[in-house]
Order: structure tokens, then C-alpha cells, then sequence
């Protein structure tokens, strides 16, 4: 079965029943959007899973790789300690700001610094800082760059730290091997990277929602 309606349908029961937002996420997504950012936010199913699993990772440190303003965020942020830091990196300027200002409303401006810049720019300045293995990452950049950002992972995690890396069906384009998109692409190679890297353990699963059809991976970082 593939109606978009009824995807919609079981998301806004699902997201009212298990991930009810309230008036901080709420404006976050309302701020983004008067701002100009793309609506490519995670849904609050999404969000709820993300904190759960950083939850279960009893999650001290996060890493997050690319912001847009801030909704993810607060949803990972939520799931620290009172010490715990999350670090977020966005390559726009202006998605930062609203960020920063998204995650203030939020109350969580004194656990998470968003960094401005190409990740690939600011990833070896944060690991020249030598800072506590991150004990998750969430991956939701330009995919091109997708293997890269999982290989700064490994180099900022731990044995049993959490990668996940979203958007990776592409609308099912990522079966396409000789697709010449560059986001395709990248996402393959960021996946064929977790299954040949002998430590990473992971998984991909498929997802259809309000946001379509997608899907994201996971890793475990071994030893």
C-alpha cells in the first residue's frame, strides 16, 4: 500500500500518541519556518526516537551533524544529563542563528554549542580539542559527504557508541548503482563503508511517514 494520505494518518497518531510536542518544539518548527529554512526537519516520531535512543545509550556526550534550527536538537538535548554537552555542527550562518535561538527558548542553551562552518572544516578543529568520546552521532548533513562524516565519527566515538545516518533511502534511489546524483552516491558509500569497516555493526531500515518514503542506518561502534 503506498497513499501518502495514510502515511500522514498513522504519523499524526502516532506522533500525538507517543511524541507530543509541546510549546518549545512547536517553536522551533514555527520559528524555522518564518526564518526561510527548509521544512527538512525530523518528524516528532523521529525526534522521539532519536531521544530514546540516546536514552538508552545513557548518552552523555552527542554529536549532531547538521542542525537547521535546532528541532532534532532539542529533541537529542532533552535526553542529556544536567552535565552532559551536545555539540552541534551547521554549515549556514543564518540556520545557526535560529538555532541557537530555537534551543535558548528551549532552555537547553547550557548543554549544546552549535559550531558555524563545513563540517568537514570544523570536525578536525573540534577533535584538535580532544573532547570525551561521543557517545552518539546523528548524521543529517549534505549526503555527499555521508562516508566522510561517519569516518569523523569512528575518530570521535567509542566502543559502543551509537552512529545513526539519516535519510538514506533516497525515495528508493539508493538501489541505483550507477546513479550519477551526488547525494545517492554518497549515501551508498556511507553505507557500504558501516558494512565493510570492521568496527562498525549495523543496519538499515526503511521508513514511510509524513516526511515519505526514507529511511535511516545504524552502527555500533565495536572495539
Amino acid at each position: 500500500m503506498s497513499d501518502p494520505q495514510l502515511w500522514n494518518d498513522v504519523d499524526a497518531y502516532f506522533s500525538g500518541l507517543l511524541a507530543p510536542q509541546d510549546e518549545a518544539l512547536e517553536a522551533a518548527l514555527r520559528d524555522s519556518e518564518a526564518e526561510g529554512l527548509p521544512p527538512i526537519s525530523v518528524t516528532a516520531a523521529q525526534g522521539k526516537l532519536l531521544q530514546l535512543l540516546a536514552r538508552l545509550q545513557g548518552a552523555r556526550n552527542i554529536l549532531e551533524i547538521g542542525t537547521l534550527g535546532g528541532y532534532s536538537t532539542i529533541w537529542l538535548a532533552r535526553a542529556l544529563p544536567e552535565d552532559g554537552r551536545l555539540v552541534t555542527l551547521e554549515y549556514d550562518a543564518h540556520h545557526a542563528d535560529v538555532a541557537r535561538r530555537n534551543l535558548a527558548h528551549a532552555g537547553l542553551e547550557h548543554v549544546t554549542q552549535v559550531r558555524v562552518g563545513p563540517a568537514l572544516e570544523t570536525l578536525p578543529k573540534l577533535a584538535d580539542e580532544n573532547p570525551p568520546p561521543f557517545d552518539l552521532v546523528f548524521i543529517d548533513a549534505d549526503k555527499v559527504n555521508n562516508p566522510h562524516y561517519v569516518e569523523w565519527a569512528l575518530r570521535l566515538t567509542r566502543t559502543g557508541s551509537l552512529i545513526v545516518v539519516d535519510n538514506v533511502v533516497r525515495g528508493g534511489k539508493v538501489t541505483d548503482a550507477t546513479s550519477t546524483d551526488p547525494s545517492v552516491r554518497g549515501t551508498r558509500a556511507a553505507l557500504e563503508l558501516i558494512a565493510e569497516h570492521p568496527r562498525l555493526d549495523g543496519t538499515a531500515v526503511q521508513t514511510v511517514d509524513s516526511k515519505g518514503y526514507d529511511g535511516f542506518a545504524l552502527a555500533r561502534v565495536l572495539d
